[in-house]
Order: structure tokens, then sequence, then C-alpha cells
């Protein structure tokens, strides 16, 4: 497995494809492979670049404290290493939140911004930090349980009947509920790793910066997102100065996943302008 050492720590990552970069960040309590629904549409397009963040799965899990823009650093460390100098960013999440915030310290670096279900401040993450805690727990006896529960957050309920029919099935041909189980129960995350991403994460509050950000973006949501709500979304579109947005109906926090062929087009066909 490719490993780079940056800022102190080892991060894990993947490069899929050729083309012009694009670093993919997945959110709080994920890795880089619960973006199995983009990687191989957006590899044929670009050299995506995916990689687990600090203290989530195969990278390394510190034992200290860290801050948000250290989150930004072990950005930029990976991003010298591997001698790319500017790039479209994708976030999910959390993952947004570090894009932003890198996109403010090094606006040189950034071409474009792909922002999915995400939002401008890091207030209630304690929330779901709790949340996580407690599904961990749970998962020591039952990982099948903690998944559902997790599901339920991030999906709407139509999809979360779907997966629930039938755990085989092969979701346009690229994911089935099982593969989504792994990615969930095989993180490595510990509580004191969902503690210390917290604290990095509840330091985002961007809203009044937000105007500071030039770069062309897009910000994609879904209706029925309980993390990122709509109203917050429309409130980033506002103060982003050349942004668009889409906010697909019946979808939750996870869209990406349930509405993947079609948020893959919407990234490729923005990008691609």
């Amino acid at each position: 497995m490719p490993f780079v050492e940056v800022n102190g720590i080892k991060l894990y990552y993947e490069v899929h494809g050729d083309g012009y970069p694009l670093f993919i960040l997945h959110g709080y309590g994920a890795t880089s492979k619960v973006w199995i629904g983009q990687i191989d549409a957006l590899s044929k397009n670009y050299k995506v670049i995916a990689y687990d963040q600090r203290s989530s799965g195969n990278s390394d899990h510190p034992s200290e404290d860290y801050t948000l823009d250290t989150l930004v650093e072990d950005l930029k460390g990976l991003m010298d290493f591997l001698k790319i100098d500017k790039a479209h960013l994708m976030g999910q999440s959390m993952g947004g939140w570090v894009s932003q915030n890198f996109a403010l310290k090094y606006p040189d670096r950034v071409n474009k911004l792909v922002l999915i279900g995400t939002n401008h401040k890091g207030a209630g993450l304690y929330i779901l930090k709790n949340t996580l805690i407690d599904l961990y727990e749970l998962a020591q006896t039952s990982k099948e349980e903690a998944f559902w529960k997790y599901a339920k957050l991030m999906h709407h309920r139509n999809f979360l009947k779907e997966m629930k029919a039938d755990p085989k099935k092969k979701f346009y041909g690229l994911w089935s509920t099982e593969d989504l189980m792994e990615e969930l129960t095989e993180n490595k995350m510990t509580p004191d790793d969902y503690e210390r991403f917290e604290k990095a994460g509840s330091m985002h509050n961007l809203l009044d910066r937000l105007p500071e950000v030039k770069h062309p973006a897009i910000i994609i949501g879904g209706s029925n997102d309980k993390m990122s709500p709509k109203l917050v979304m429309d409130e980033m579109h506002a103060k982003l100065p050349n942004s668009t947005i889409k906010i697909f109906e019946n979808s939750g926090h996870h869209v990406f996943i349930e509405r993947a062929p079609e948020v893959n087009d919407l990234i490729i066909d923005f990008l691609n302008k």
C-alpha cells in the first residue's frame, strides 16, 4: 500500500487515472473507500488522488490532538510529495471543510472546488461524534446493527429500503450494501480518534470568509441531508461568489452514493467547463 510521510505522520493514498489532478477528501468517520461510486468514473477523466485523512483508515492515528489547519497541511504535504502545484479539490462533509480552508490558505494551488454535503461551520459535530462512538461500541458485538443505525443517519429512507431489500445488490454496477458495511466497520477509528477529529473539525467557521474564495465552485447536496441541511448549503452558495448549487431531491447526506451516476456526470461537466 502506498504511504507518504507528511507533517509528522504517514498518510495512506491511492492514485487512479491520468490527466489533471483531482484530490478527493472523505468526511468525518469515513475513509477513502467511501468514494467507491466515484473513482472509476472520475479517473477516466482526471488523475484522482484519494487518501485517508489522519486518524482514519490506513493512515496514522496520532495520540495527540491537532487542529483543522493540521489537516490542511496534510493535504499540502501530499500535494508537495506528488509534485502537484495546482489541482481540483473535491470534499464531502468534513472533507469539504478542509477543502474550503485549504482554498483560503493556498488559493494559488486550487483550480476548482467540488463541495458535497458540506457546510460552513463545524458546530454540532460533537453530536455526530457521540453517535459514532456509540456505534463503535455497538460494532464490537454486532457490526451489522451498527451499520444500519449509521446508514439511517446518512441515507434517505427510500434508499435505505432498497439497501435492506437486497444487501448483495450491486447499485449501478458499482457497489453493494455489503461493500458499504465493510467500509464503515473496517475503518480502524477508535473513540480517541473520533474525539481528536471532532476537535479539529469544530474549529471550522467560515461563513464570513467565503466571499474570499474566488474559485469556481459547485455545491452538491441532498434535500433530506440531516448533517448539512439545504438551508446551510444555500447560505454557502449565497456567500461563494463563483458558485453553482445542485440539490438532489429525496437524497441524504451520502447523496454521492445514492445518486452516483448523476453526481459523477455533474462533477465531470463542471470540471470540464
